[in-house]
């Protein structure tokens, strides 16, 4: 088990201490990049620049893509540590020294931190051991680590609220809670870093049809939450408005293979879909990692439960 310790700016985390209800952020870095520090679930812990240096509060984990500033303004708001967005574009700016175009929606890199705390002034804490003043982005630390683990044990128990025995030499990523405790499910997203890391995996087209007009496209859950499915991008498609409908109701589906299936539903109800019929059997497009691909139950949950086979 890892944990991140991102390096903040105080009006930042100060702007999002004074609205709690805000309880997914997007940690957003000026210049696009990459983040593998961590997978989803991890603790993600901010730590204030210079003179303050403390460690202010943190979340889990809960994915990363590469946005332009528009659109991480339209998913997240205020979210993002700004009030407007023309407040983030200066903000933007200020980092990369050069102030953005009134026609420039440059691309930013988006960490996203859900169930996040931040701690009361009194009640901040010094960086953990090792943390060098001339860190500028951040460090990963391993929490097996004898020499971090009481560091550590402190802030995650303070993250969920709980004196519950925490083992961080144990194995983080299983299915279900972790201690027991909702927040620490492992590779679960928060709602909104769901829709931008479907967007990113799916390089912002269609898996079914290949349309990229991004106003109409959606994330779609292969299980739904209301029947036990959760934010993870494994239980994720891109999918435009119309197809995520047609899914939804099961004239659409995906074999565990990833083959498009079309029911003969669709045709025999409605007289059309040739479009999806001439794709029947063919392999939808997939995100490049193979981790982040539709997971095989997930799929065969829908073919069980929603698609209509005949």
């Amino acid at each position: 088990m890892k944990a991140f310790v991102g390096v903040t700016d105080e009006r930042w985390y100060r702007f999002l201490a004074e609205r709690p209800a805000l309880n997914e952020v997007n940690f957003w870095r000026p210049s696009g990049g990459t983040f593998r520090a961590l997978t989803p679930g991890e603790p993600f812990l901010f730590k204030a620049h210079f003179p303050l240096n403390r460690v202010v509060g943190g979340g889990f984990f809960s994915g990363f893509t590469q946005l332009r500033i528009s659109e991480a303004w339209e998913l997240f708001g205020e979210a993002n540590g700004a009030s407007s967005i023309d407040e983030m574009r200066r903000s933007v700016g200020r980092y990369r020294k050069q102030a953005i175009g009134a026609g420039e929606d440059p691309i930013i890199g988006c960490i996203f931190v859900r169930d996040v705390t931040f701690f009361p002034d009194e009640s901040t804490v010094d960086p953990p051991p090792a943390f060098a003043s001339n860190v500028v982005q951040g460090k990963t630390y391993n929490l097996a680590d004898a020499d971090t683990a009481s560091y550590f044990d402190l802030l995650i128990h303070r993250l969920i609220g709980t004196t519950a025995a925490v083992d961080l030499s144990g194995p983080w990523h299983r299915p279900g809670p972790v201690y027991g405790d909702p927040r620490l499910v492992p590779q679960r997203l928060g709602q909104q870093s769901f829709k931008a890391v479907v967007l990113g995996a799916y390089g912002r087209r269609c898996a079914i049809t290949g349309n990229r007009v991004q106003p109409v496209l959606q994330a779609a859950h292969i299980r739904p939450l209301p029947l036990g499915g959760e934010h993870r991008l494994d239980n994720g498609l891109l999918l435009k408005s119309d197809v995520h409908i047609l899914f939804d109701r099961g004239y659409l589906g995906v074999d565990p293979k990833h083959r498009l299936l079309v029911s003969p539903r669709l045709r025999s109800e409605f007289g059309n879909g040739d479009q999806f019929y001439a794709k029947a059997g063919e392999q939808i497009a997939l995100p490049e990692r193979r981790r982040d691909r539709p997971r095989a139950d997930f799929l065969e949950w829908h073919l069980d439960t929603v698609y209509k086979a005949a």
